[in-house]
């Protein structure tokens, strides 16, 4: 198991905006069923690690949420807000939950991946408050996707109710999209630049996507899921067309 500090040796992050590498190019749009698929239960995560990451991941959605709501415009906004950022902190606590079932130290399981995580959330942070919404919005479409289907992998029971855990909170993602479209709405200005950060975010989501099969296993299995990755790649551009956005 390689450990996941390892990935900001390779990636740099940081509060400054830094010249980012040239992000994989979108593939045609293709229906799910034309895409290889891929069995996640031959992947087999190692619990601990997966459920560790992904605990912390959901615990750092919940402190941009937080962020999202003590910056938030209206009161409105900050009612919504609060909704999804609870249902964020719902998951981490469930996640923590099935570490004790494994008898073992959530803290202790998660401090190897608390480095990179905080750095993956101070750069999807953006520049304003419409920036944080859309990197929250894309980043947590995206790596619940991606945690849900390789969850698929853990041993029995535990598959079903980790899947169950990290299950898309649409009211969640619903009080993002609505807050966005209407920012949208008021000002139209906001579409190109919110388009172009959207853009900025898959390389680095992808990265920690990539990151959670090194941390579960020896060998870097990241080829093996490729037609998953055009999948994520294929839900994060219906999720900014429904934004008006381009991908």
């Amino acid at each position: 198991m390689e450990r996941l500090g390892k990935l900001s040796a390779v990636v740099l992050w940081s509060n400054r905006r830094l010249p980012r590498p040239e992000l994989p190019r979108l593939r045609p749009r293709v229906a799910p069923t034309d895409l290889t698929r891929v069995d996640f239960t031959e992947l087999v995560p190692e619990p601990v690690p997966f459920l560790g990451q992904a605990a912390y991941i959901q615990l750092e959605f919940f402190e941009s949420l937080a962020r999202s709501v003590a910056t938030a415009p209206t009161l409105s906004a900050k009612e919504g807000l609060s909704r999804a950022a609870g249902g964020a902190l719902r998951q981490h606590h469930a996640l923590i939950a099935e570490l004790r079932r494994l008898d073992v130290e959530p803290v202790e399981v998660m401090a190897p991946f608390a480095p990179a995580a905080e750095r993956f959330r101070q750069a999807s942070a953006g520049a304003d408050w419409y920036e944080l919404l859309l990197g929250i919005h894309v980043t947590a479409g995206m790596l619940d996707d991606y945690f849900s289907r390789l969850s698929a992998g853990l041993p029995g029971e535990l598959a079903t109710r980790v899947r169950a855990i990290l299950a898309e909170d649409e009211a969640s993602a619903g009080v993002l999209h609505a807050e966005l479209l209407a920012a949208i709405a008021a000002d139209p200005g906001l579409a190109d630049r919110l388009a172009l950060w959207g853009r900025s975010l898959v390389g680095d989501t992808l990265l920690i996507a990539r990151s959670a099969l090194r941390a579960s296993d020896s060998n870097d299995r990241g080829a093996d899921v490729e037609p998953v990755f055009t999948e994520l790649i294929a839900a994060h551009t219906r999720r900014m067309d429904a934004l008006g956005l381009t991908a």
